[in-house]
């Protein structure tokens, strides 16, 4: 649909072919993005993707920057995904999470520029988030922090991009705006649900207090009054300190901690640590970064009901 691609120059057409433009593995494989007669969106990774397919519905076409299975914390723009981005009509991404990203969008000259991290409000977490840790001095190895964008793991504040989305899209392609607004309404109620059935299922617990493998979930402990304790901080790859591994033991002794969380898309190997010297079990909590064989669930959705009830079982829900 991008008119632009029609004026470009035989020698930025032969360039772009150069740089090999071709289908992404991501939301839909079969073409390049910008080279539809749809509204040609690409998206950071997964959570931005699944809005911009639930909100554009057949109207658009979307292509991922990041590959199924691949922690997007890592992903590296490569020339070809540079050019696919020149192509397309718009672009959805969350600013500060992947720094190749932002480089890139800024640096185009794409016409839509959706950045999430604008539509709704972003707060400072370190890897203790919640009611329990602000009644808490801070633990000894904690992390400061930073602005956390794990947005999407918080129904609210998802379904706040999920409006600002639909709005961007109206304004983008006019011609499809009812549509677009139908879409958007239909998955905020779905959103509200979820976040009654998060609100309900969690309310009354044995325990307000899980460990996770990274800080990826503060959101969601601050919008149902949990607390959650996080191995690592906001970056996976972090290494815990051992007087934070000490920490977390002492904790989980004092505040009746079942289980240990590890996620799909990083290694697994600390929280299994930590959960056997602990005597505590593991099991999974994902993040949603990406939906891969082995999540727990094909969409958004599936995976956070599967979420709800880990959390549930690892907190004795009543």
């Amino acid at each position: 649909m991008n008119i632009r691609r029609r004026l470009m120059s035989g020698a930025a057409a032969a360039a772009a072919t150069a740089l090999g433009l071709g289908a992404l593995s991501g939301c839909s494989p079969t073409a390049a993005a910008g080279n539809t007669d749809r509204f040609d969106v690409v998206a950071s990774f997964y959570p931005m993707a699944f809005l911009a397919e639930r909100i554009g519905g057949s109207h658009v076409h979307v292509t991922s920057l990041t590959q199924p299975g691949q922690e997007p914390h890592d992903l590296e723009i490569s020339a070809r995904q540079t050019a696919q981005l020149q192509e397309s009509d718009a672009v959805l991404y969350l600013k500060n999470l992947q720094p190749s990203v932002d480089d890139a969008v800024a640096q185009s000259g794409i016409g839509t520029k959706i950045d999430a991290a604008t539509l709704t409000s972003l707060e400072e977490h370190g890897n203790e988030v919640g009611g329990h840790a602000a009644a808490h001095d801070t633990h000894q190895g904690e992390e400061s922090g930073g602005k956390d964008p794990h947005i999407w793991l918080d129904p609210v504040r998802y379904a706040q991009v999920a409006q600002g989305v639909g709005k961007a899209f109206e304004k983008a392609d006019p011609d499809h705006a009812a549509d677009y607004r139908k879409n958007t309404a239909a998955l905020v109620k779905q959103l509200d649900d979820l976040n009654t059935r998060y609100a309900t299922g969690l309310k009354h617990t044995g325990s307000k207090v899980f460990v996770t493998t990274h800080a990826a979930f503060g959101y969601l402990a601050e919008r149902y009054g949990l607390t959650e304790e996080a191995i690592n901080g906001l970056d996976p790859d972090s290494e815990p300190s051992a007087a934070r591994v000490r920490d977390l033991e002492t904790m989980a002794k004092a505040d009746g901690v079942t289980t240990v969380f590890y996620e799909t898309l990083v290694s697994d190997k600390t929280a299994k640590t930590v959960a056997r010297d602990a005597n505590l079990r593991t099991d999974v909590l994902d993040p949603i970064e990406g939906i891969t064989s082995k999540s727990r669930g094909s969409d958004y959705f599936q995976v956070m009901e599967s979420n709800l009830k880990a959390l549930q079982t690892a907190l004795d829900a009543k």
